[in-house]
């Protein structure tokens, strides 16, 4: 049955049918509930008056008291503008308008005292404010707000008057009549553990804050809500997974012990250690296991794998790998044969590129169990690829891979779900990670091989080119490679292909001694493996790419990354391909090219890759420049539906927000108990609904 947060805003007084319309085109908000919860995104403070001669340059908003001493209209037709000159004891400025000048004019009384608010910007000795909020002294006085809301608007709004302040009045008729309506959403444990405000108070204060005191508590138990809900989602799921799906009990280590005696080629770091057994805890517990191992580029993930496959095979089941490219799928599979063979085990590799006759090969014996490891693409997925008895399936940089063709592979063992590993070099911030992947158990190798020398990264401009180039030219003497990549966006694709070509002959003139590669994706598959190949063998010097090389190549004896036009990179792809080189234990460089004049962002992004090397603290910065919606798609889990919890600031929220979740979850698994039923409530409320988090009830 629909209820007041149901009704639609056209009953709202001051809105009507066409405002309606207007704000269900242009905001996405049809009901009470979805108005109530369109926050303001600042509060301006309107405590404090200026003196004219207290405004100075730079100040956001200014306030101030003064009298109209005379109003003129200067210009004609477009450049037509209203001009009145405001005065109080300490001096004089100008307000201006260049729209609705009759409606304004009228309103204009010389001799009159106004507040006016507004912007302040000086033109020679004198301020100006353009189109200033006005109104008359004595009406301001009947206790306003002291924090006046500034909602999020749009311009065919402001043309109908649903500016900020047009907004304001409407929610004040709302928050007057919904107030008595609010139900509280959180148990009474949670609200006096963190000493939260209550519901109905929080989205008053919200609104129309008393002081900066309320509005800070308002904000804080209203991120806390959101979060908390999408976390109890995440793990109600993750139960559900737990409880329900069996896997398969893979608890035998013969192969793992003989690997370890005879063939480990290293030492294996503690944190790899460690992360192999807690999914080793996993696969011998009788529950599916659903694990993510997130690992910078270099740190071992391979070998980890390599470790689970050989405890599946143990127990008398197959195992597969599925990578999001063939040249990836090409690499994992050829460095895992030399493990494979060494232990005696069957290993093949399926592709779309895989021949009719090798298919059939690989189909028959993957079915009558000869096969042991099968490493491929999505060619994995096909209905005709069955196997004799499927016990871990590996799926490699998993943000490639949506949750369906995840679910596809589980469908390859019929009696039981098989364990699911997914890998990821790309750093996600640990806040990121809890909301994105809340039902995966997350594992972290956050520790390097020894031996490993960190990368040096320096930053240089295009005037140090000739020093970058004499750079390169002795690291080619030592017997190194280069790599030197160029940016390739989309938009501007003519303009990047153009600067990678000129890139090509500059390089090809200062370095003709050598033989250089070109990489780009306008090539030919068949062209780029070739080009590819001689690199990876030492025939050419450099190699000249585009991002296609972001993920895949490992070529050891590449030491330099060269990086132009650094400044149109994100800090994650940056990352991604700083972490081609330093594979081998020469010490590797990573050099980033930019011009010289840098916006800010920018500039934040290359001084942190010089900075550090540690992925996760990369990948925090990336949150805080880019949010999350952009970091990893928008369309994932929940992300573009927080109204007003932030990732990249309120990880500590987050925390908290999980851990009651947990709690509940723990005491009270179906929410059965008569103390959660508000909970309970909540969630079948925001099933009926599109997620939306802290949906009121």
């Amino acid at each position: 049955m629909p209820g007041f947060f149901d009704t639609k805003i056209e009953f709202l007084k001051g809105v009507g049918p066409q405002k309606a319309a207007l704000i269900n085109k242009e905001l996405d908000i049809f009901t009470f509930g979805e108005l109530l919860q369109h926050y303001p995104f600042r509060y301006e403070d309107r405590t404090r008056f200026y003196k004219i001669n207290q405004i100075h340059e730079g100040m956001e908003h200014v306030q101030v008291i003064a009298k109209i001493r005379r109003v003129e209209t200067i210009g004609m037709a477009r450049k037509k503008r209203l001009v009145a000159y405001i005065a109080d004891e300490t001096g004089e400025m100008e307000l201006t308008w260049f729209k609705g000048i009759q409606w304004v004019a009228k309103k204009l009384v010389p001799g009159v005292a106004y507040i006016f608010f507004g912007k302040p910007n000086q033109y020679g000795r004198r301020f100006s404010i353009a189109h200033p909020e006005m109104e008359p002294l004595t009406a301001a006085k009947e206790g306003k707000s002291q924090f006046q809301p500034v909602y999020p608007t749009t311009e065919k709004l402001r043309v109908k008057f649903l500016d900020s302040k047009g907004i304001s009045k409407i929610m004040a008729n709302l928050v007057q009549i919904a107030y008595p309506q609010i139900q509280e959403t959180l148990p009474q444990t949670i609200l006096e553990r963190f000493n939260l405000m209550a519901k109905k108070e929080a989205l008053k204060q919200i609104h129309f804050p008393d002081d900066p005191e309320k509005l800070k508590r308002a904000r804080y138990r209203l991120k806390l809500e959101e979060f908390f809900f999408v976390q109890l989602r995440l793990l109600k799921l993750k139960l559900t997974r737990t409880e329900k799906y069996n896997g398969q009990v893979l608890k035998q280590i013969e192969l793992v012990n003989e690997f370890y005696n005879k063939h480990l080629p290293f030492e294996l770091t503690n944190a790899q250690k460690r992360v192999i057994k807690e999914a080793f805890a996993d696969m011998r517990s009788g529950k599916q296991m659903n694990r993510l191992i997130q690992g910078d580029v270099g740190s071992g993930k391979t070998m980890v794998a390599f470790i689970c496959i050989l405890i599946a095979i143990s127990s008398g089941s197959q195992a597969c790998l599925m990578a999001p490219t063939e040249i990836l799928a090409i690499q994992h599979f050829e460095g895992l044969k030399e493990f494979a063979e060494l232990m005696g085990l069957r290993i093949d590799l399926l592709t779309g590129s895989t021949k009719k006759s090798a298919r059939t090969r690989i189909h028959g014996e993957l079915q009558n169990g000869q096969l042991h490891i099968l490493i491929g693409t999505h060619a994995l997925l096909e209905d005709v690829v069955k196997f004799h008895n499927l016990g871990l399936a590996i799926v490699d940089e998993q943000h490639r891979f949506g949750v369906a063709q995840r679910a596809k592979l589980w469908a390859k063992n019929e009696q039981f779900y098989p364990h699911v590993l997914v890998m990821t070099a790309t750093p996600i911030p640990r806040t990121l990670a809890m909301t994105l992947y809340g039902d995966l158990e997350i594992s972290v190798i956050d520790e390097m091989p020894a031996g490993r020398k960190p990368i040096q990264t320096v930053h240089r401009y295009d005037k140090d080119r000739l020093k970058v180039f004499g750079f390169m030219n002795k690291q080619i003497q030592l017997g190194r490679q280069i790599y030197v990549v160029y940016p390739l966006i989309e938009e501007s694709e003519k303009m990047d292909l153009k600067s990678l070509m000129d890139g090509y002959e500059s390089i090809c003139r200062a370095f003709s001694q050598y033989p250089i590669s070109i990489v780009h994706g306008k090539m030919k598959a068949a062209e780029k493996d070739y080009e590819m190949q001689r690199f990876v063998k030492g025939e050419t010097k450099i190699m000249v790419a585009t991002t296609v090389i972001e993920v895949g190549v490992n070529v050891p004896n590449a030491s330099v990354m060269v990086i132009e036009n650094a400044e149109r990179f994100g800090l994650s792809q940056l990352h991604q391909l700083r972490g081609r080189v330093g594979r081998g234990a020469e010490q590797s460089y990573c050099v980033l090219m930019s011009k010289y004049e840098l916006s800010k962002d920018s500039r934040v992004r290359l001084e942190t890759m010089v900075r550090t090397n540690d992925g996760f603290e990369i990948a925090d910065v990336d949150l805080k420049l880019r949010g999350p919606g952009d970091l990893m798609g928008t369309q994932q889990s929940g992300l573009a539906d927080l109204l007003i919890a932030d990732l990249s600031k309120d990880a500590p929220i987050l925390t908290l927000a999980r851990d009651a979740a947990q709690q509940l979850v723990q005491e009270d698994p179906n929410l059965v108990l008569p103390q959660h039923a508000m909970v309970l409530r909540q969630i079948r409320n925001q099933k009926k609904h599109v997620v939306n988090w802290s949906r009121i009830s």
